[in-house]
């Protein structure tokens, strides 16, 4: 909530909910930020739900409305799809019309994902994604691939793109690179990387307030559902968060 704001700045932000983004840190009482910057929140969405709005709704809306262009019955494949953001890219699914290949290790989010927006799921511990996605392309392969685990998992990804497709990596969830030679030298296809502080770092402020207005939005008609909150602490109790974390216990963890 502001408290308090400088000479230039309109007095009517003072008792409103923001995202002090690119603020001075976080896990603090109080954050310094531009007001250029400060996404106001409406009533309509509360502070769990807020909380989530920054790093993995903006970068799936990114990515799949700039980055990867995706249009209209677009094939789409993502690995990790039981995580926030492929979550998040299931729903987007719906919204923008492109077909979403969810790829996981477990059965367990298999109905979710598929109520969420995904067209399929493959749960690659028990058939293979590469002929999986060949099956439900006609062998054409997908337009393009979101890896965020590296390692073998994510260049078997990269070889269910086709020809002159976009492969994209925003994680290394394996730890381990993913064979760049074979994929470059092999496959027709466009790699890049994705950072969203590259993103940041480059856009306008009216471009960033035009961009968290689409996610409020999609919040707001509930076409956009974050995670809820499996444990909230306050921000003294800040050690006993850690130590949940650390218990590896399910669910978001808030302070």
């Amino acid at each position: 909530m502001v408290v308090a704001v400088g000479e230039m700045v309109s007095k009517e932000l003072i008792g409103k909910r923001v995202l002090p983004l690119r603020g001075e840190g976080t896990w603090q009482e109080y954050v310094r930020t531009s007001v250029d910057w400060a996404v106001v929140i409406p009533d309509t969405i509360d502070n769990i739900t807020a909380a989530q709005m920054y790093i993995n709704p903006l970068t799936a809306l990114v990515i799949c409305r700039e980055v990867l262009r995706l249009k209209r019955d677009d094939v789409l494949v993502v690995n990790a799809c039981g995580s926030s953001i492929g979550r998040i890219i299931a729903q987007l699914a719906k919204v923008i019309g492109f077909r979403l290949i969810a790829a996981v290790r477990s059965e367990h989010h298999t109905t979710d994902l598929l109520n969420l927006g995904a067209a399929v799921v493959i749960d690659t511990s028990k058939e293979s994604l590469q002929e999986a996605v060949a099956n439900y392309t006609n062998g054409r392969g997908v337009n393009a691939a979101i890896d965020s685990i590296g390692g073998i998992q994510g260049t078997a990804l990269a070889q269910c793109v086709q020809s002159n497709g976009d492969f994209l990596t925003i994680g290394l969830l394996s730890g381990e690179q993913i064979n760049w030679r074979d994929i470059v030298h092999y496959h027709s296809i466009k790699v890049n990387i994705f950072h969203l502080r590259h993103w940041n770092a480059s856009v306008t402020s009216e471009k960033w307030q035009c961009t968290f207005k689409e996610i409020i939005t999609l919040v707001e008609r509930k076409q956009m559902c974050l995670m809820p909150s499996n444990h909230s602490f306050p921000l003294e109790k800040v050690g006993e968060a850690v130590r949940t974390i650390t218990a590896k216990k399910p669910g978001k963890i808030f302070l």
